[in-house]
């Protein structure tokens, strides 16, 4: 159950980083299709754009940093917990294959 749970962060959270990225991205583009453009509220705009654009990207690299750390903790803790309890681990995956195994047979 709570790795089902972890799967469904883990799915939005890749999620979102890869819309931050695309929004990023699509940042980038108009920046550079609004160089040639002349004006002071365009050149305010682009400024502010391109400083919260290398925020954002400072931002999401720390998350994904983070995130990343995180999935490695909890894969040890995993390994530990597997470790230590193996015939609780052997166990619940043998119930979890019997739910399974009826769920699949009852189609």
């Amino acid at each position: 159950m709570a790795k089902t749970a972890t799967n469904a962060t883990s799915t939005a959270t890749d999620r979102l980083v890869t819309e931050l990225k695309e929004i990023a991205s699509d940042a980038e583009e108009l920046l550079r299709l609004t160089a040639g453009q002349a004006g002071d509220k365009i050149a305010d705009v682009r400024t502010r754009l391109g400083q919260s654009l290398s925020s954002v990207k400072g931002q999401l690299a720390q998350f994904e940093a983070e995130m990343l750390q995180r999935g490695k903790e909890v894969a040890r803790a995993t390994d530990e917990y597997v470790h230590d309890n193996p015939w609780k681990a052997i166990g619940a995956t043998a119930g979890v294959a019997f739910l399974l195994g009826l769920l699949i047979g009852r189609r």
